[in-house]
């Protein structure tokens, strides 16, 4: 028998599952899923914005390219993450030199004003000098570091304040920031150990855990202002719902918490009641719509890569039952049948703000981005360990 064969064996169907190959199930091809990851990497720093449509006009007259690659925004460094998490898998060479050359330009221009957004690059410069010690990445770490630890606006209770480029969001809390500024604190507090960096991180989880979660789904809100105390349109938004899927199991790894540690079994059990939710609102697509609990609203791509992401990882590394594999590999499936020839993962709402209505967030427009691409390698990247 050819090792096509063994591969790709012909009929399945006729095998007890027991006997049958790990991949037999799958109903995916490795080859089609390794030309999709380097399609997107292609596509995400190929994206430009090419009437202006997307730039973030600033009142001080910046010019902020959020779409483009030449940014410097948390969708660049969503972006460079999800390039990192292809690399990490496969040592691609071209992926490196993508991320270093990114920061190398970034350098040369000059840092961007501090903000939650602009800290999310940091993630993957910390992964990266930890892997080849670049002294001169040091100083921008322990400088952004610092700054969020120190400098950045607090809420009540000491919340990281949501503050953006273009508004400072006045004792707001979004789920946003567990990604772009949460889990890089952690990482930077790990590699120049500095255990209150990491402390913090955790306390910034129990925070936004106790004023975003909806105890009454699992689900989270999208923000939560201390300034008359309401989640705003009280929108279970499926993209700030899909940070969080994704930043728990990233969490648990990096802090490597055993498993009699009270944090990890308060954040799995979280994670447990919002993926057991996600399950019961899974779109016959595959996918999720934008508004989790409205089915008037559109089915969004970026999102539901996270939720696939998320999902897989929680339980490749068994923080959640095998029984929710199912629903992460129709979701990394639904995500693959949305990526089209030219490695555009299609189907992406814009960066979307905290809205006083939910009938804002159905009206965010549809356009490529790298937070879109970058969260499509993280569900494709996470789907190759299946055909390992």
């Amino acid at each position: 028998m050819s090792s096509q064969q063994i591969l790709k064996p012909i009929d399945s169907s006729k095998i007890h599952p027991l006997l049958a190959h790990h991949t037999a199930s799958l109903g995916a091809d490795r080859e089609d899923y390794r030309d999709a990851i380097n399609r997107l990497i292609h596509n995400l720093v190929n994206i430009k914005d090419e009437d202006g449509k997307f730039l973030l006009r600033l009142a001080d007259g910046r010019v902020i390219d959020t779409k483009g690659w030449n940014g410097f925004e948390w969708t660049h460094g969503v972006g460079l993450y999800g390039i990192y998490k292809v690399w990490e898998m496969s040592g691609d060479a071209q992926a490196w030199d993508i991320m270093t050359s990114w920061f190398e330009a970034r350098f040369a221009e000059g840092m961007p004003s501090r903000n939650i957004n602009t800290v999310a690059p940091f993630l993957t410069l910390a992964h990266l000098f930890e892997r080849n010690g670049e002294r001169r990445y040091l100083p921008y770490l322990e400088t952004w570091g610092e700054w969020v630890y120190s400098g950045l606006p607090r809420t009540e209770e000491g919340g990281f304040q949501h503050i953006v480029y273009n508004s400072v969001n006045h004792q707001q809390l979004w789920d946003d920031t567990l990604m772009m500024s949460v889990l890089p604190l952690a990482k930077i507090g790990l590699l120049l150990n500095r255990p209150h960096y990491v402390e913090e991180a955790k306390r910034q989880f129990l925070v936004h855990i106790k004023y975003l979660a909806d105890r009454k789904t699992g689900l989270w809100f999208h923000g939560w202002t201390f300034e008359g105390r309401h989640n705003f349109a009280n929108a279970l938004w499926a993209r700030g719902n899909s940070w969080v899927t994704i930043v728990i199991p990233e969490f648990i790894e990096l802090l490597n918490l055993p498993k009699d540690d009270a944090l990890r079994q308060f954040l799995i059990d979280t994670l447990e009641a919002q993926v057991k939710a996600l399950a019961a609102c899974q779109a016959p697509s595959g996918l999720w719509r934008t508004l989790l609990d409205d089915e008037s609203s559109y089915e969004e791509a970026a999102a539901s890569a996270g939720f696939a992401y998320g999902i897989l990882k929680a339980v490749r590394k068994g923080y959640l039952s095998r029984d929710y594999e199912a629903v992460g590999v129709r979701a990394a499936k639904a995500v693959r049948a949305h990526i089209n020839e030219a490695g555009e993962l299609t189907q992406v709402s814009f960066g979307t703000p905290v809205f006083n209505s939910l009938q804002e967030y159905k009206n965010i427009p549809l356009t490529s981005m790298p937070f879109g691409q970058a969260m499509a390698l993280l569900a494709m990247g996470e789907f190759m360990y299946r055909f390992i």
